[in-house]
């Protein structure tokens, strides 16, 4: 993300501040060229270039102006992602929709009139319909902004400007949420409806090297474009767009903004950075908003490229239907999911031996601490650390296959991977077969974990779970004290967690087993031999 800012500040630095919207738009467009995004972006970006242009090579170093052009356009190819780069907090992040999300809230408005008829095409769009560009007469999003949409957001229904769904096809599209989200979704469920297959959605991938990454690999070969990475970085688009649509002038620069979203917080609001995207974006975007908005940009594609050869004969109630189940599986698969990095992401070391598959789906769910490290990890180099640091004494001090957990949760907003949702963990003595166990990063003796993380393990993380078919609906939540006899997860965070929804209180003693001295005060599985029947 460094060399993003980099660019932007190059750019800013040479180019008026008045111009920053077209500045941007023709680093898209020199990248995009007669790309498959640019008859939208034509259509919905008042900055966008009527005619081609490129990047003014005096603007960049020869290395700069190759980076620009490198990261801009998003693709997926033999299971490489293109157009990624790494951010702080350790996502991966897609350039394309986040320039685009910038470029359509320096617009300021963004409700955009849908054509009455299919005779546009990319070359004429703006000759045929006279209210592109123009939009509609200083029409300006309403919505309530993000500072109410922190890491303690819980409503994944509040709404932005545009009214919510109703039975009558789309007359107006907004600008931010087509260009950034709403015409990737709808077109890749689309595809998957023609095939008869279910789209992926949100792969990972990991980096060649994470200190200078350069070669980003999908961890499913076959994934669709819409993959974690390029989720990231619609999501950042949207919600950045949204800053920018509400902010006054003079805003701050671009590279100002992303320098602070990917880092402590925008304008000082640690609620509004990148660790808490999935937090935000729920809270600006209801899923009948959305499903209007995939609906209506396939209805504008269609319109604006009568020869699209996926949209050919498509009837509106069929594009209905794929928007309301795009919607459905984005909403529910990934915005109502955590952001877990994977063990690559962290720097896992190989797992030494032959793991055991778990039999799915499970029904408990076993809640730690980790007791040491002791202070909360609160950003991805500091929580990065705490894993390889965790698995290094699994490992080496203990002689054990890998890091015991199922899951780490910290509190910057993530959680970690550990053995993960296939594999034996090593966290519950006697009870590793039968459910997940998930740490949380600190001594919660007498304090309590920062609110994200408690409503992660709460409420987001087995949900998912569930959703995914890894959990039982009826799924128990147990204190790794109730089957060992020891102190984790700490007098605080088990006082709570006896107060939560599936908290198992019936637990037989005799299914307790005590553990050695040490245990009683620090990580118990930490010196419990690496087999479930301990």
């Amino acid at each position: 993300m460094d060399s993003v800012i980099q660019v932007l500040a190059t750019l800013e630095q040479k180019a008026p501040a008045t111009e920053a919207s077209h500045t941007v738009s023709v680093w898209l467009q020199s990248a995009q060229d007669s790309g498959p995004q640019e008859p939208l972006y034509r259509f919905l970006l008042e900055a966008w270039p009527l005619k081609p242009m490129k990047l003014d090579p005096l603007l960049l170093t020869p290395e700069l102006e190759d980076l620009a052009k490198k990261v801009s356009r998003h693709g997926v190819q033999h299971g490489q992602e293109y157009g990624v780069v790494l951010a702080p907090d350790g996502s991966a992040v897609a350039v394309e929709p986040l320039l685009a999300g910038l470029v359509a809230g320096l617009q300021g408005h963004r409700l955009v009139n849908s054509p009455i008829d299919s005779t546009a095409t990319r070359l004429d769009a703006r000759a045929t319909h006279p209210d592109v560009g123009a939009m509609v007469p200083h029409v300006k999003a309403t919505s309530p902004g993000l500072k109410h949409a922190s890491p303690n957001v819980t409503s994944p229904d509040v709404h932005i400007s545009l009214s919510d769904a109703t039975t009558e096809s789309p007359a107006t599209v907004d600008s931010l949420l087509v260009v950034t989200l709403a015409r990737a979704l709808g077109l890749t469920f689309l595809q998957g409806s023609k095939t008869q297959s279910h789209p992926g959605l949100g792969t990972d991938g990991c980096w060649d090297k994470l200190s200078a990454p350069q070669n980003f690999t999908l961890l499913d070969p076959e994934a669709s474009l819409l993959t974690m990475a390029f989720l990231n970085g619609a999501l950042d688009g949207v919600i950045l767009g949204d800053y920018l649509s509400r902010t006054p002038e003079p805003r701050p620069s671009l590279s100002q903004l992303l320098r602070e979203y990917y880092g402590a917080g925008v304008a000082r609001d640690s609620g509004l950075r990148s660790n808490f995207r999935r937090h935000n974006g729920a809270a600006l975007i209801s899923t009948p908003t959305l499903t209007q908005q995939v609906w209506g940009a396939l209805i504008l594609l269609q319109r604006l490229e009568p020869g699209h050869s996926q949209l050919r004969g498509m009837s509106q109630g069929q594009l209905e239907k794929i928007a309301t189940h795009a919607t459905k599986e984005f909403t529910g698969a990934f915005l109502g999911c955590p952001a877990i990095h994977p063990r690559c992401r962290w720097g896992a070391e190989p797992y030494q031996g032959r793991p055991a598959l778990l039999h799915l789906p499970l029904r408990f769910l076993y809640v730690h601490h980790t007791f040491v490290p002791a202070p909360p990890c609160t950003d991805f180099a500091q929580c990065a650390a705490n894993m390889r640091s965790m698995q290094r004494f699994h490992q080496k001090g203990n002689g054990w296959d890998d890091i015991g957990y199922s899951f780490v949760v910290g509190s910057d907003g993530y959680v970690y991977e550990g053995r993960g949702w296939q594999w034996v963990g090593a966290h519950t003595r006697g009870h590793n077969s039968r459910g997940f166990g998930v740490a949380i990063v600190g001594n919660y003796t007498a304090e309590l974990p920062v609110e994200d993380s408690l409503r992660t393990v709460r409420d987001i993380l087995p949900r998912c779970a569930v959703r995914a078919g890894l959990l039982r609906p009826d799924y128990q939540l147990l204190g790794h004290r109730q089957l060992v006899r020891t102190d984790c997860p700490g007098d605080a965070l088990f006082n709570l967690l006896s107060t939560w929804p599936h908290f198992a209180t019936n637990v037989k003693p005799r299914t307790a087993r005590k553990a050695p001295r040490r245990s009683r005060q620090e990580l118990p599985m930490m010196i419990l031999p690496d087999t479930d029947l301990q």
